[in-house]
């Protein structure tokens, strides 16, 4: 085990923005926890919370390789809609202590997967806002509010508000 220092840094830091990782056209991480590991000479890392993670769409596989900063990687291989990227993913589970901020985290290779940064106001327009907006319901309220298909919710439905919208005397009825 290698302590990082000044003949080979190893920092990690936040993300300042969104975080996404798209596969196959489709958004396979999306995550504003993720964290920036940016090691010596080499380009910098994105590692994802695995809860922010499609891993549905992934097996882990055989391969394992060990770095002496960070401890052993295992790797995953990924499938969607009959696109194969073998051990695309990786992960360090029980990363050494100075690395323990990507624990359980899950990395990309670039050349096997899209990995960019989103703006939250290139997300939800309206983010500055509703920041602001006291009155802003949370989106799990809602859901606990809204029928899932079988005519159960998890809350009491809400009453309906029958007040009109507009001026033009329809009273809302169109």
């Amino acid at each position: 085990m290698k302590t990082p220092g000044p003949d080979h840094p190893i920092t990690i830091e936040a993300a300042k923005n969104r975080w996404r990782a798209r596969f196959a056209g489709h958004v396979i991480a999306d995550s504003n926890d993720a964290l920036i590991l940016r090691e010596a000479d080499y380009p910098a890392r994105v590692y994802f919370p695995r809860q922010d993670v499609a891993m549905e769409y992934m097996s882990r596989t055989d391969r394992s390789t060990h770095c002496p900063y960070k401890g052993d990687a295992a790797y995953y291989t990924l499938l969607m809609d009959g696109q194969f990227a073998e051990n695309a993913i990786w992960t360090y589970e029980l990363p050494y202590p100075a690395m323990e901020p990507i624990a359980e985290r899950l990395s990309f290779y670039p050349d096997k997967v899209e990995i960019y940064e989103v703006a939250d106001a290139a997300v939800n327009p309206r983010h500055v806002e509703e920041l602001h907006d006291s009155h802003r319901v949370s989106v799990d309220e809602v859901v606990q509010h809204t029928d899932a298909g079988d005519g159960a919710a998890q809350r009491e439905r809400w009453t309906p508000d029958t007040r009109a919208t507009n001026d033009d005397g329809d009273d809302g009825l169109r």
